[in-house]
This record gives C-alpha cells, sequence and structure tokens, in this order.
C-alpha cells in the first residue's frame, strides 16, 4: 500500500507539473500576443507620422492621393488595435519598433538621394512604402493566427480587417507603380543620358571651333 500510495502521489505531481507547464506556456504565448501588439501598435503610429512626410515628397498626384487615404487607413487601424488590447484587458501602449524605425529612416534617405519632383523618387517612394506594408502584413498575419489559436476570435476578426486592408494598399501602390511612375521614372533616366551627351557633343564642336580659329 505504501507503495502504491507513493506512486500515486509521483503522479499527482506529474500531473500538477504538466498543467503548471501548460498555465505557463499559455501566458508565455499571451505575453508574446501583447508584446507583438505593442510592436505594431507603435509602427503604426510611426508610420502615421511619416506618412506626411512622404506625401509631401510625392511627384504625382495619384501616389499623393494613396499616401493620403494609407494615413487615413492607419488611423483606423490604430484604433482596431486599442479595441483588441481592451479585448485581451490590456493597457494600449506602443513598444519600439526597431524594424519600424529603419524602414522610416531608409525612407528619409530614400527621399534626400532622389531629385525632387521627378518620378524616380515617385518610383523610390513606392518600393519604401511596399517595405513597410510587408513588414505590417506579416506581423497582422501572424497576430490573427495566434489570436485564433488563444481563442480570441473577436480579436482575430479584427485584425483580420487591417490585414486585409494593408494588403489592399500594397496591390494598389504596385498598380501605380507599373501603370504608370515606374515607366516614366526610365524615360527619364535616358532623357538625363541624352541630354548629357548632348552637351558633350556640344561641347566638344565648340572646342574644335575654337581650335580651328
Amino acid at each position: 500500500m505504501a507503495i502504491k500510495n507513493s506512486g500515486n502521489k509521483n503522479q499527482s505531481s506529474s500531473n500538477g507539473n504538466s498543467n503548471g507547464k501548460e498555465v505557463s506556456k499559455e501566458s508565455l504565448l499571451k505575453k508574446f500576443f501583447e508584446d507583438q501588439l505593442k510592436d505594431i501598435y507603435y509602427a503604426e503610429q510611426q508610420m502615421f507620422k511619416a506618412l506626411d512626410e512622404m506625401k509631401a515628397a510625392c511627384t504625382t498626384e495619384e501616389l499623393e492621393d494613396a499616401f493620403d487615404h494609407h494615413k487615413k487607413q492607419t488611423e483606423r487601424h490604430i484604433k482596431r488595435l486599442e479595441k483588441v488590447f481592451e479585448m485581451i484587458g490590456t493597457e494600449a501602449q506602443g513598444k519600439k519598433c526597431e524594424a519600424m524605425d529603419g524602414l522610416i529612416r531608409e525612407t528619409k534617405t530614400i527621399i534626400n538621394e532622389t531629385q525632387a519632383h521627378s518620378m524616380t523618387r515617385d518610383a523610390a517612394l513606392i518600393i519604401a512604402a511596399q517595405k513597410a506594408e510587408h513588414y505590417e502584413i506579416a506581423t497582422y498575419g501572424g497576430l490573427v493566427q495566434l489570436a485564433i489559436t488563444m481563442g480570441k476570435h473577436r480579436a482575430a476578426d479584427l485584425l483580420d480587417k487591417t490585414l486585409r486592408e494593408e494588403e489592399d494598399t500594397d496591390k494598389l501602390l504596385t498598380e501605380i507603380a507599373e501603370s504608370k511612375i515606374n515607366f516614366e521614372a526610365e524615360e527619364e533616366e535616358g532623357n538625363s543620358e541624352a541630354k548629357w551627351r548632348s552637351a558633350g557633343k556640344t561641347y566638344e564642336m565648340t572646342e574644335m571651333s575654337m581650335q580651328e580659329q
């Protein structure tokens, strides 16, 4: 009997540890979910600010409108995230996102290194915006699946709405680039090269004329 009782105690202790591990895993997943929410909350807020500078740097009205529309969307995304925080009983706050900060720094560099009022700048701005979109798409996609795993289906639905809007914005930027901007940027480069060659010829002819005199 003593051995049997000892076995039961061990079994009970084992079950208790097992349950403890399950609770621990659940808590760790919830913590990770909250951390990722804070990460994207910060990222969305930074993107909201950056879109004004990106819009101001645009050459075409079409891209300006796209950035303006995306800024309004971003505002909705921030409010949705605040609802998700409320649903899980956590205060809405951001956590510094090194990835988004880096992408925004890169965008500022692109603006400084491209010619103002050029289609090349617009093409570069689209790529910069899509890099940020892809980060957000990856984050929201992961958050949706985590929310489903934890049984937080209402939160998953809200996050999925944002995910779909981010994907739509990415497609819109691709369409703008492929329908007009990339082609005109290529022509811009060709025109610049032609002007350089023309200027070179003019200089050579002037120099020859002076030598003849």
